[in-house]
């Protein structure tokens, strides 16, 4: 018997029908050619022959007498026929033979995230998706949504589950069984657990008593580093990461549905982005979201004046740890989204994220992932029901307004049961008051965007998937550190060309600008001066006449989406 930490429990006192605490990904794998039969079949054998080395998937919870305190992990043996299903995906192309996509996936995703695991099992579950169609090459494909409980995993633990489950070539590995001594006990008396329970309090107080000064002293001091930097104590502006979050409408009370969208961007281009502007890959993935999130709202005339807040995980685990359990803790940055230039925008994030960084490095060793539960179980699960049934969320300030995550996986191809895995898009979890999750992970050369809405605060999260897009490609087209401004060459003609191209075009992206810009400085060079000069004639008419008539209901340009 195991006795879950504090933390592990809590995702499972704050787990509510509105509320599902289970995370996992969708994957697409591309089955080898002339592959026969169900995937379901092969998979079903792969898992078993890998229970052994996976020891979060054989375990289920054992409730405490009277729910008193944390319950424990006892060992259990999965059906496989119950927790791996397969799922057969309606035909959509024409005369039903062209096969499902990312739609429709995403459309399935949707729906099954709301689905609670049953407890009284091991918490997880795998879906398989038949009926895709066929990659350029032609081969079969299939899908996978994963589902596991919080409870049992964080994001670093998720992965290396993974790396049990999957393998580094088509043909897996062989896995070396060695037979357990450990007797299994599926039943204990009521007096042999409450010795236990009671045991491992003490335990725990004794340990928070034990660490109390040095506890104590590293609070003060982080805390007096905090606070000299917040904005809401200081009153200067992007002064740092303390300050409540602006009210959006993705900060009330979430309902039973979800709504699920996909990105990818290529990593190694990202890097090399992060590279030229100084920035991490994390600080890039940021960047890419405020400006999506930019854009979205200020489509819609919803964008706040003041900046949006990322609430954003940070890991506590030691390098090499890869126990199944929860080693966690959230941060706060400041998006800058109220900033309308992309490269000042970057620099406020590199900032907010070194402050949080700063502030985080002197808490680490101290923020806990275990306390003493007695009597938490009745005092959480009250206090949750009680906040989403008065939609508390709705009435108070809210200290972030959606999560952002960034987990880092596998650099090389991986497979499962010898389908290759295409894609891995995280699937997490929304609460009360952050109705958006967006949840990163890198596989192989690309970075997998998966964004998990409330379907109520955000129906559309398809769009705000799409601006992360069009986000990126702002972020190509953005001038590198040391580039000769364009407003600083001959006779200003490319500058005329910038300036009067954005202006016609009232939130064409910057690519598209620059693409123009790009031509415009071509014939430049092609025809010599003479040729500049009718040009730069030419274009001054055509921005004069333009700037005479009247514009058409365009948003100001404080509330605009640069």
């Amino acid at each position: 018997m195991q006795q879950l930490s504090g933390l592990d429990a809590t995702f499972l006192y704050l787990e509510t029908a509105e509320m599902p605490m289970h995370v996992g990904a969708l994957h697409v794998f591309e089955l080898p050619a002339g592959t026969k039969g169900r995937f379901v079949t092969a998979l079903r054998k792969h898992v078993h022959s890998r229970l052994p080395v996976a020891g979060v998937l054989r375990r289920r919870l054992w409730w405490m007498p009277l729910n008193l305190a944390n319950p424990a992990w006892v060992d259990a043996e999965p059906d496989l026929r119950a927790h791996i299903v397969e799922i057969k995906l309606a035909v959509t192309g024409p005369g039903g033979t062209g096969g499902a996509g990312m739609p429709e996936l995403e459309a399935a995703v949707s729906q099954l995230h709301t689905v609670l695991l049953d407890r009284q099992k091991p918490l997880w579950k795998m879906h398989v998706f038949e009926g895709l169609a066929p990659g350029a090459n032609g081969r079969r494909r299939v899908a996978l949504y994963t589902q596991l409980h919080h409870a049992a995993v964080d994001g670093q633990a998720a992965v290396a589950l993974a790396n049990a489950l999957l393998d580094v070539t088509p043909e897996p590995r062989a896995i070396e069984v060695r037979s357990s001594r450990r007797t299994r006990v599926f039943r204990l008396e009521m007096t042999e657990m409450l010795r236990g329970v009671l045991g491992s309090q003490a335990q725990k107080v004794a340990a928070i008593v034990r660490n109390l000064p040095a506890t104590m002293g590293t609070l003060k001091k982080a805390a007096t580093a905090a606070v000299s930097a917040s904005e809401l104590l200081t009153g200067k502006k992007g002064s740092g990461n303390l300050t409540l979050a602006p009210r959006t409408p993705l900060n009330v009370s979430v309902t039973e549905g979800r709504a699920f969208a996909t990105v990818t961007l290529p990593l190694p281009e990202l890097k090399a982005l992060g590279r030229a502007f100084d920035a991490t890959v994390n600080d890039m993935v940021l960047m890419v979201c405020s400006t999506a999130l930019r854009r979205h709202y200020g489509k819609q005339r919803k964008l706040p004046r003041k900046s949006l807040v990322a609430a954003v995980p940070i890991t506590l685990r030691e390098k090499g740890d890869t126990s199944a359990d929860n080693q966690a803790s959230m941060s706060f940055i400041s998006l800058g989204t109220h900033i309308a230039d992309a490269k000042k925008r970057l620099e406020h994030i590199k900032a907010a994220s070194g402050a949080m960084k700063s502030t985080m490095g002197r808490l680490k060793g101290i923020l806990p992932t275990d306390y003493p539960s007695l009597g938490v179980p009745w005092l959480i699960e009250a206090a949750t029901a009680l906040y989403g049934k008065a939609r508390v969320a709705d009435r108070i300030p809210q200290v972030a307004n959606l999560v952002i995550s960034n987990v880092p996986g596998p650099t090389v191809p991986l497979y499962m049961a010898g389908a290759r895995m295409l894609t891995n898009y995280p699937t997490s979890i929304v609460v009360h008051g952050m109705a958006l999750n967006i949840t990163v992970q890198s596989y192989d050369q690309s970075l997998d965007f998966g964004l998990m809405a409330d379907a109520a605060a955000m129906p559309d999260v398809a769009e705000l998937a799409d601006a992360i897009r069009i986000a990126f490609d702002d972020l190509r087209a953005l001038p590198r550190p040391g580039e000769v401004d364009e407003g600083e060459t001959e006779n200003g003609l490319v500058s005329l060309t910038t300036k009067a191209t954005k202006r016609l075009a009232g939130g064409l992206t910057d690519a598209m600008a620059g693409a123009v810009t790009g031509a415009m400085s071509g014939a430049s060079g092609a025809f010599g001066k003479a040729a500049k000069s009718v040009m730069g004639s030419a274009m001054e008419a055509a921005v004069s006449q333009a700037a005479r008539r009247p514009r058409e209901a365009a948003p100001s340009r404080k509330r605009r989406a640069d």
